[in-house]
Formats: structure tokens, sequence, C-alpha cells
């Protein structure tokens, strides 16, 4: 399968929001919300003090343009209320009280200007993924790309075609409903991809604004939860089926596997208000069961290694810090500790989506590795289901 992987490019949303901006933000909000006495415990436990987003939170917190009224508009209120009986003085009063309500933002308002962002954080990744490979536009053979909260059609793929001037012959591969495991499965599709033409380069661009689920209505836990972990972020990488003097990784063997029935557990709902992100508390456990599938792929695939075989790195992103927790306790007990010390730094600013296993890479790469050390990438989407990647630094 051997392909090889050139450093990634790391976009971050350049908004800075604070975990202090959300709950104060939050509790004026929800005064009232059975959770609001623990707001500050909840936020605490995430372990996230800041991060970034592609468009600053007062965007997502701002009233839609239209008032109470937008839904019904003002000619049918006005001929409602003569009906029944209302003066006009007292119609004019009712539609100046009702246009005073502040509206929550509409789809097309949310989805705008997160798409734009979208399109240019991706354009800023390809170009830097590019440089750092060594290569131009015309050189990529194949376009892979993710963004799965701001569906758009035509999609990143062709947008980056044109921005980036690729050739009229690349494929384009759009995968907007990867989410999560946009990082790993992307990598998995291009390594076939090289394996079929050793020839053919490979960029790989996810651009990810999960500050889009952020919803000020509602009210739930889980919402809270979903408002405080997501960050922006657009990542690129070049993979190809030679190495080159920029190469850092070689992938070696993929695994993919998914959970039958869990396809409600975490899930996008698009509402008149924008994309919801809806979360089911079931859901760690059931990423958990991937986890452990994945050990037993790693046993059967080393297990006529003479030497005790372990992975040097795990860069995984498997969502939240209890699976995290989970993957530590049910490694082999032979395996080093701080084996996922780069994936936890990684989401001390926040859950990156399709975009972590890339940023978690970086980091990485950034603090210098040992040419032979191998790694395992790892991640888990809704759906539920899986992929990671076995090889080896460079």
């Amino acid at each position: 399968m051997a392909a090889y992987l050139c450093p990634p490019a790391v976009i971050h949303g350049e908004h800075a929001v604070e975990t202090g901006q959300i709950v104060a933000e939050v509790r004026d909000r929800h005064p009232h919300a059975a959770w609001a006495p623990r707001i500050d415990g909840i936020a605490a436990s995430t372990g996230i003090s800041t991060r970034g987003w592609m468009l600053p939170l007062e965007a997502a917190v701002a009233p839609g343009r239209g008032g109470g009224l937008r839904a019904v508009g003002i000619g049918p209120a006005q001929e409602a209320l003569a009906r029944d009986g209302f003066t006009q003085h007292e119609v004019d009063r009712v539609i100046s009280a009702l246009e005073a309500i502040p509206a929550p933002q509409t789809v097309e308002e949310r989805t705008a200007p997160a798409w734009e962002a979208v399109r240019s954080y991706g354009e800023r990744a390809a170009r830097g993924a590019l440089q750092i490979a060594g290569l131009d536009p015309a050189d990529v053979d194949c376009l892979i790309t993710s963004h799965s909260t701001t569906p758009a059609l035509p999609g990143l793929d062709i947008a980056l075609a044109n921005k980036l001037s690729l050739r009229n012959d690349v494929m384009l591969l759009p995968a907007t409903q990867w989410a999560c495991i946009a990082g790993t499965r992307s990598l998995a599709l291009a390594a076939d991809l090289v394996a079929a033409d050793p020839d053919r380069v490979v960029l790989v661009v996810i651009s990810e604004a999960l500050s889009t689920t952020y919803q000020p209505v509602d009210d739930t836990l889980e919402s809270l939860i979903v408002r405080l972990l997501f960050a922006d972020t657009a990542v690129a990488a070049v993979v190809t089926g030679r190495p080159r003097r920029e190469s850092v990784l070689r992938l070696d063997s993929a695994w993919h596997h998914t959970v039958p029935g869990t396809q409600d557990l975490h899930r996008l709902d698009t509402r008149a208000d924008g994309t919801h992100f809806v979360m089911d508390r079931r859901g760690p456990r059931a990423v958990q069961e991937t986890v452990t599938a994945m050990w037993e792929w790693l046993r059967v695939r080393y297990q006529d290694d003479p030497e005790a075989w372990h992975p040097d790195l795990l860069l995984a992103h498997p969502g939240g810090t209890r699976v995290l927790e989970y993957m530590e306790q049910t490694m082999p007990d032979a395996w080093p500790s701080g084996l996922l010390d780069y994936s936890r730094d990684s989401y001390t600013s926040g859950n990156r989506g399709g975009a972590a296993v890339f940023d978690i890479m970086r980091r990485a790469h950034d603090a210098g590795q040992n040419p032979g050390s191998r790694a395992v990438l790892y991640a888990a989407a809704p759906g539920l289901t899986a992929t990671a990647l076995e090889g080896e630094w460079l």
C-alpha cells in the first residue's frame, strides 16, 4: 500500500473565542436552564480555554435581519388582525411590537458567511501544502476535499479547482459527509489512488467551520457541550506514490470499521435557523467499540512480529477526552505511556472534527520524530464509523 505523506499545512480559525465568553453568553440567554448552576464546572471539564473560529462569536449570536414577523410577512399579519376586528391604530401597534422581536438567523444568514470562510481557509491550506511539498497546482492529479457543516453544491472541490487553477483533467473527489473521519479516510483513499498509479499526486484539503453548529436558542445540555467543544480549522497535505525529499510519513496499511445501528447517535440536523449537531450520551460507548476493534486489527497484523511491536505515536481523534482515557486504559500493558500526548495537546484548543488528525500530525512533526518511529492514525465519526492507518516516520 505504501503511500508517502508530506507535512500538512494547518490554518487555525483566526478569531479567538474564550470559554468565559461562551459561558457568559449562554448564562445570560438561558438563566433558568436545568444545567445553569453547573455551567462553570461543565465548561472546566472540557479542558478547553480558547478555540479559534473562522468568524467571531458575535456572528454566531447576532439576531437575524428580520423581526418576529419574518415567517408570515407584515401584509398577511395586518390582514389577519383587521379581519379579527382590530382598529388600524391597534394593528399598527401590534405590528410594531412583533417586528421588534429578535428572530434567529436563517440558514442562509448563518451559512453563507461561513461557506465563504471555508473556501478562503481551504485555499490558504491548499497553497500551503503545495508549497511545503515543493509542488505547483499544475502537479496535482487528484483533489480530495471535505467540509461537513457548510453543505454546498458545487462544493469545495470545484471552488478550489478554480481558485488554484488546477488542470482540467484533475480528478475531483468531494466527501462532504465524512465529518470527523475526514483526516484518516481521505488518506486511506489517497493511498489507494497512488497504489494504482505511483506517479499520481493527490492533494487533500479539509476545511471545517464547526462553529456554525453554535445555536443560541438551544437550551439542552448537549447543546451547551457543543458550544464549548468545537473549533474551526482548515488543513491540507500532499500524498504521493513515491517518496519525495519532503515526505515525512509512509502509510503502510488502512483499516475501516462501522458499528451497525448507530447512525442516530451523533448527527447534523438542518433546521430553519441553521445546522444543529445532535449528540447522544451513548456515543462514547459506541466509539469505544471501534477502539477495541482497532486494537484487534493491530494485534493480528503484528502477531508474527519477532519483537514486541508497539506504536511510538498514536495520532487519534476520538471526539472527546472520555474516549482518549478509554484508549489509554485498554492499550496493551507493554506499550509505552504518552502515546496520545499530541492528541491531548490538540484537544486543549478545541475539537477540530475532520481536520483534527492533520493538526495532531503537524504537532508531532514540529516536535521532531525519529526516523523509523511507528505511527497509528485513528479517527471515529458519526455513523458510527472509524478509519485507522499504520505507517512509519521517515
